[in-house]
């Protein structure tokens, strides 16, 4: 992920490491094998082409007698079905191997994914991430598919054919492999620069994905800026950037190939030439020289052809390192200590012991510095505090998205980090301030709670999510589409979307961050009805702005600086002169609700 990291040269341990990616190849190395039998004969056969032709070239003429036309004819059609049947095997032999194996590489970067920290998603940019599921798999795919096979085929052709041109002519074979070291030379140090702008390219198509992906997620804030030529432009730059690598890839790839292209030709002609001496000489037959003549044609091809595949190899291993690099990072249960200790069904008695904390993206700025709070089972908590105190924080880490850099946070009397995750996170669910729904339908995002939950539990915590009503008013009811994010609801609703999963989950430890603060009053209303019912019975912690939806809740903490500076109810902290919470308060409740207590 850090593009300041030297690049790995093209050594036998990149190699030995690249092609570790093969192993997703392994449950189906007998179709790979036997794709690759396949593609031996069907080269093999493919080299029979030129000697039947000059054969039947001194058959016309004259010079050989021991066949005939028709029979040699016959034959032709004979190899030519044979090669066609090997063809279309072999091509699904390397389509399933292909189209399996790279199926299987994206689900397990995806599942490699989704179990890695936070930490890696705060440095990384959703674009660049899913360039890697997108791009860097297709690459992975053109290279099992194709790539990989005509390599292996242009080197049976090349290594048969110089053995069949060496039995044959041994001084003009000689004087057209005088030019293979300088191509084969030419083609590693071609090889090897490719490969660094191959996966530069890799990385610049990356950020022009997150380009785009930024630009889409957040098109309504684009649009009321008025900020779309901004955003053409900024998208514009990105692909310019693309274009110049290509296009510094395209013109060195054109100068090898005339390279290549100058060398053989020059070669070819020059062995004609003296091929055209020994026939006019009787050393060789007409026939010869055109087998001769042809084999070095498709020698010449495949030296081409190798120069070029091998560009497109090594630019795969340029890929294949990105896609290795997400396969090799730790996801957070092998990051945190093992253990078979199973949270069950928790009590939520939840306390918090001289925690500091600092983001492991920014070490030098501690956000916690020495918080202690306690939260008895089933009562009600608030966090208040200005932006950055903190509080958002006491939530990450609750839910182990990030450990500690000193103290404890213990649960039901354990340490949190003795529990394994899985269980342990299942007591919990979380109500945000920004709900972003996935783009199925009403049902399946109640059902992200509770994934086998009956038809009855679904709408049951509808109702208590006060949700059931505005559902059932849909055509379509819980089979409604909400629409990429949820963007066909209002706000409202999908915050009572997101309650009526929380309901379902029915967790133990409810944490609710700032889950009113963008609704309308009448919203709000509705809302935290569906909230006190969620809240019900349950130890639940609640961020907050606006001090009026925490009124009654058991204890208040204030943050302020990464530390709590006052605890107590709202009535407790509000009767503190001067104090942090009653600043706040007097900052936020209007003059129409404080003049009638002034005036009594």
């Amino acid at each position: 992920m850090n593009k300041e990291e030297p690049k790995p040269r093209l050594s036998r341990e990149s190699l030995q490491e690249a092609l570790r990616i093969f192993e997703f190849i392994r449950p189906y190395r007998y179709q790979f094998v036997f794709g690759l039998v396949l593609l031996f004969l069907s080269s093999s056969i493919f080299m029979v082409f030129p000697y039947l032709i000059g054969k039947m070239l001194d058959v016309a003429q004259g010079v050989v007698v021991d066949f005939d036309l028709k029979r040699m004819g016959v034959w032709l059609v004979a190899i030519l079905a044979v090669q066609g049947v090997i063809s279309y095997l072999r091509v699904m032999m390397f389509a399933t191997v292909s189209e399996r194996g790279t199926a299987d590489v994206r689900k397990a970067l995806y599942q490699r994914l989704i179990a890695l920290p936070i930490v890696f998603f705060e440095k990384s940019r959703v674009g660049e991430l899913v360039s890697r599921l997108t791009n860097d798999v297709e690459k992975l795919y053109n290279t099992l598919y194709f790539i990989l096979a005509e390599f292996i085929r242009q080197v049976i052709v090349l290594i048969g054919g110089v053995a069949l041109l060496t039995w044959m002519a041994p001084k003009l074979a000689g004087v057209m492999l005088a030019t293979f070291p300088v191509i084969v030379i030419g083609a590693l140090i071609f090889g090897r620069w490719v490969r660094k702008l191959s996966k530069k390219r890799q990385d610049i198509l990356g950020e022009t994905n997150t380009v785009l992906d930024e630009t889409l997620q957040t098109i309504h804030a684009v649009k009321a800026f008025t900020n779309e030529s901004f955003e053409r432009m900024r998208y514009g730059r990105a692909n310019d950037q693309v274009v110049g690598v290509s296009m510094r890839y395209a013109r060195g790839r054109a100068v090898f190939a005339v390279f290549i292209i100058t060398m053989l030709f020059g070669a070819l002609f020059f062995v004609i030439g003296f091929g055209m001496h020994l026939v006019q000489t009787g050393r060789m037959t007409a026939g010869e020289l055109i087998t001769f003549v042809t084999y070095t044609a498709i020698i010449g091809g495949a030296i081409a052809g190798l120069g070029n595949f091998y560009t497109e190899l090594v630019g795969a291993v340029g890929a294949t390192e990105r896609v290795r690099e997400i396969l090799r990072s730790p996801t957070e249960f092998e990051e945190r200590p093992q253990t078979n200790h199973a949270a069950g069904r928790l009590t939520g008695n939840i306390r918090f012991e001289n925690v500091h904390f600092s983001y492991p993206t920014r070490p030098d700025v501690e956000v916690l510095k020495g918080v202690s709070l306690t939260i008895p089972s089933g009562k009600k908590v608030a966090l208040v505090g200005q932006s950055g105190a903190g509080k958002s924080t006491i939530m990450q880490l609750l839910l182990q998205f990030h450990r500690l850099s000193a103290g404890d946070i213990r649960i039901d009397g354990t340490s949190i980090y003795e529990y394994g995750l899985e269980s342990y996170r299942s007591n919990f669910a979380i109500v945000p301030q920004e709900v972003i729904l996935f783009g199925g339908t009403i049902r399946e995002n109640i059902l992200y709670g509770k994934p086998n939950a009956s038809e009855a539990e679904i709408i049951e915590a509808a109702r208590k999510a006060n949700a059931l009503d505005f559902i059932n008013r849909f055509p379509d009811g819980f089979d409604t589409i909400v629409g990429e994010r949820g963007i066909k609801l209002s706000g409202g609703q999908r915050q009572r979307i997101a309650i009526a999963r929380a309901i379902l989950r029915d967790p133990a430890i409810l944490l609710l961050d700032e889950a009113t603060s963008s609704l309308d009053a009448e919203s709000e209303r509705v809302v935290q009805e569906a909230l006190n019912n969620l809240m019900e019975g349950r130890t639940s912690i609640i961020i907050a702005h606006r001090l009026a939806t925490v009124r009654e809740v058991d204890c208040i903490y204030v943050l302020e600086g990464g530390q709590i500076v006052e605890q107590g109810t709202h009535d407790g902290l509000s009767a503190i002169q001067n104090g942090v919470y009653s600043s706040l308060a007097k900052l936020q409740f209007d003059k129409v609700d404080i003049a009638p207590k002034m005036e009594a």
